[in-house]
């Protein structure tokens, strides 16, 4: 795994070791990226679910401002560590120990709020990946122009829309789809980025 474009391009990341962590693949993030490329320059972006942290430390290598990874598995919090520290502790970036599903209501994550970019990955067998977007997917949470991108199995249906979020895109790499939501289509950002399912 590394690092695709920006101030750490081709810095090299650990990989998990074993079955359970599945990070997303250089393929998946290049495609996200050229998708976002527009967006991340000054962001404040949310790493959920965020593994090995590869997203939020692409996100920060291509000019984000603020990164904040959440992950409540030791294993992945070792391997995000190292990465961080391979990439010589990026300012801005931050690291909460929390479990997604309740990280909403935590107070130390909401001083981080509002988000411009919220990447949601969460374990492809999940049954409650709704109960997640919804929690998050909230106008305390996101900014108005913000844009919420969820990696799943793409045999796994997403509603059109959770929350305030409507569904404005999906993408698909091999098994993988990304899922874009949005705030309804009144919103300038949203006329930047056309339907393509």
């Amino acid at each position: 795994m590394r690092v695709i474009a920006g101030t750490q391009k081709g810095r090299r990341l650990k990989a998990p070791t074993g079955n359970r962590l599945r990070p997303t693949s250089d393929r998946v993030r290049e495609a996200l990226f050229s998708i976002l490329t527009a967006r991340v320059p000054d962001s404040k972006v949310l790493d959920l679910c965020c593994g090995t942290g590869t997203v939020g430390l692409e996100a920060i290598s291509r000019g984000a401002a603020e990164v904040v990874f959440v992950d409540h598995h030791q294993d992945s919090l070792l391997v995000l560590r190292e990465n961080l520290k391979r990439c010589g502790n990026p300012l801005g970036t931050t690291v909460l120990e929390s479990d997604a599903w309740k990280v909403a209501r935590e107070v130390q994550f909401l001083h981080h709020a509002p988000f411009d970019i919220i990447f949601v990955d969460p374990p492809y067998e999940h049954r409650r990946i709704e109960q997640l977007l919804k929690a998050v997917g909230t106008k305390q949470i996101m900014t108005q122009d913000g844009m919420m991108i969820v990696e799943h199995f793409w045999k796994t249906t997403l509603p059109a829309e959770v929350g305030c979020l409507q569904q404005v895109r999906q993408a698909r790499y091999g098994d993988t789809i990304l899922t874009f939501f949005q705030q309804p289509l009144d919103s300038h950002a949203n006329r930047h980025l056309p339907r393509n399912v």
